[in-house]
């Protein structure tokens, strides 16, 4: 049988003593954590190893003995340190040595038998397997990724004997409190043998961080308490809230600081590492946003933006009326009903001249309102852009309402035709049981459905044609929109303290193992060097990316194409939570 042994790199020069560590028995490996130097009371070593056990709830034991000759002399060592065996019984019993004045190793696993049986105690081949105990305690293995189903058994059992090496390192931190230099009872030899790392800033920031996450975490809740009370509930009041792009915005800042600010610790590392996403998500934010703002009262930009947002408004207006003209007359030749494209065309100018008197009529008040917007800025970049949002959509509400007029019609005539063309086959839509069934008409019904269908059929083209134009008109406009929650969406939702981790240190975010073969000769045991896989960039972002604010369906191709062909509305007046036709 052979037998794992996880051997620190940090231990490998350290002076003789008692391998501490867990025994896997079901993947039989052996996780030595520390070394323990003479002299010693093994009544104290029992005790500190309980103690271990009880705060990580990792069985820890003595594993065996360690006997580094190249600084111990003494020719009885080994058989003094094969004597402990008897004081702190495992089985099996590891024996690792390492020779003087050479690089050779020795390992030998004994399992001693009980006093009723007979002959010398049975040995194990041993596979020696260093690892950098720092870099485990400090990473988080990941499962891995989906596999063939012809390698998904392995996978689990190679992934389940990992987990059972980090786990034991993670559980274990408070054996490595102390070490060799401390005045305790037990010395010790583990990854902090040099020092404990510490910083004054980091004591101090931990210090002040639970006064300081208590003040703002009440009033976060008094915040959160006032933006749910009924006013907002109020039937005008939260339909206007629920179209406007701040308010979304600002109600996920909301969730984001409180989550982040909450009095409960982290209960695993993946809540811990979301809330550093978000802290860093939101800072970022910030920064990007008092740059924004710094730029737009530095160069005087707010003026220039508000000399420049009327006439901007006047010629998209100018624009539309040509436009309209356009449709009025013939449009590329085409031959269109010249009573409703009159109708239609004065309808929709009307429309323009109200929007150009509103348009006007705020002139005033633009430069104040663009620099209370700047200042919202402070708030952070995707404050500032869902306000941006906001405004295009005031600006453009009139092409808007064109296209609801343009789509609403256009589904009338849509529907009206399909109905009529059922008469035609003797069918008729069944509303209770959601199907076409046969159905017999008349004479005078048959007539009536053929002037009507006649009708129709002749009026479709100048409606199609009205509400394909405002449609690409509208199209545009969300297409822009898009792109600005498309950058909000990335900002709130990347996680960005993940990718700095895996940048900079990538053996925090791990994936796996790859083992280096160190030496293998005849007759000594195998060595190897377990070295940490890091997680990808896709999986990174796959794994500990932030849910965003958006509140608008995400539509299919197909279903998109389905509803402009049928005249349906589309985003952003329809909510998640609406039920789709």
């Amino acid at each position: 049988m052979v037998l794992k042994a996880f051997f620190p790199t940090c231990c490998a020069s350290v002076d003789s003593g008692l391998l501490v560590g867990r025994w896997v028995p079901e993947q039989s490996s052996a996780v030595v954590l520390a070394v323990v130097h003479f002299p010693f009371i093994p009544v104290h070593v029992k005790e500190l190893l309980a103690q271990v056990r009880q705060a990580g709830r990792v069985g820890v034991a003595v594993l065996g003995t360690w006997c580094h000759r190249q600084q111990e002399p003494e020719e009885n060592l080994g058989h003094f340190l094969e004597g402990l065996g008897a004081i702190f019984s495992h089985k099996p019993w590891l024996q690792l040595c390492r020779e003087r004045g050479s690089n050779l190793w020795s390992c030998k696993a004994t399992r001693w038998q009980g006093p009723a049986s007979s002959g010398a105690p049975s040995e194990d081949q041993v596979m020696l397997i260093f690892y950098d105990q720092r870099k485990v305690l400090l990473s988080q293995l990941h499962p891995p990724a989906a596999l063939p189903d012809c390698q998904v058994g392995g996978a689990t059992a190679s992934a389940g004997g990992l987990a059972a090496v980090f786990d034991t390192v993670a559980r274990s931190e408070t054996l490595f409190r102390s070490d060799r230099f401390d005045e305790g009872l037990v010395q010790l030899s583990h990854w902090q043998s040099e020092g404990v790392e510490a910083s004054i800033l980091v004591e101090l920031a931990k210090r002040a961080s639970g006064p300081v996450c208590l003040l703002l975490a009440c009033v976060l809740s008094l915040i959160s308490a006032a933006t749910s009370c009924r006013v907002f509930k109020l039937w005008p009041l939260s339909f206007i809230l629920s179209k406007l792009s701040t308010w979304e915005q600002l109600r996920h800042r909301l969730e984001q600081l409180t989550f982040i600010f909450s009095t409960q610790k982290a209960e695993n590392p993946s809540q811990l590492m979301r809330k550093a996403n978000m802290l860093v998500s939101v800072l970022l934010d910030v920064t990007l946003g008092l740059a924004l703002l710094s730029w737009l009262h530095r160069k005087d930009c707010i003026g220039q933006l508000a000399d420049t947002l009327v006439p901007v408004a006047d010629r998209v207006a100018e624009e539309l009326q040509h436009l309209l003209q356009w449709l009025m007359g013939a449009p590329a030749g085409l031959k269109m009903n010249r009573a409703l494209d009159q109708v239609l065309g004065r309808f929709f100018l009307y429309h323009i001249h109200l929007w150009i008197s509103y348009i006007h009529l705020m002139s005033p008040f633009v430069e104040r309102i663009l620099w209370h917007v700047g200042l919202s800025a402070c708030l952070g970049l995707t404050v500032a852009l869902s306000i941006l949002s906001d405004i295009i959509t005031l600006l453009t509400f009139h092409i808007y309402c064109f296209y609801v007029y343009g789509a609403r019609l256009y589904c009338l005539k849509i529907c009206g035709l399909s109905s009529l063309w059922r008469l035609f086959r003797g069918k008729k839509w069944n509303v209770l049981r959601q199907r076409v069934d046969s159905c017999s008409y008349d004479l005078d019904q048959l007539f009536i459905g053929t002037l009507l269908f006649t009708i129709l059929v002749f009026l479709l083209p100048t409606t199609a044609l009205y509400y394909l134009v405002f449609t690409l008109l509208r199209l545009l406009v969300v297409t822009v929109q898009g792109l600005i929650h498309l950058l909000m969406d990335l900002i709130n939702s990347l996680p960005l303290y993940a990718l700095c981790l895996r940048l900079c240190r990538p053996y925090r975010l791990a994936a796996g193992v790859k083992f280096r073969i160190l030496e293998h000769k005849a007759g000594e045991p195998l060595r190897l060097l377990m070295q940490i896989n890091p997680l990808p960039y896709n999986r990174v972002v796959h794994t500990y990316r932030l849910p965003s604010c958006g509140c608008h369906p995400k539509h299919s191709w197909g279903s998109l194409c389905r509803k402009l062909f049928f005249g349906e509305l589309i985003y952003p007046w329809r909510q998640r939570g609406d039920k789709q036709d």
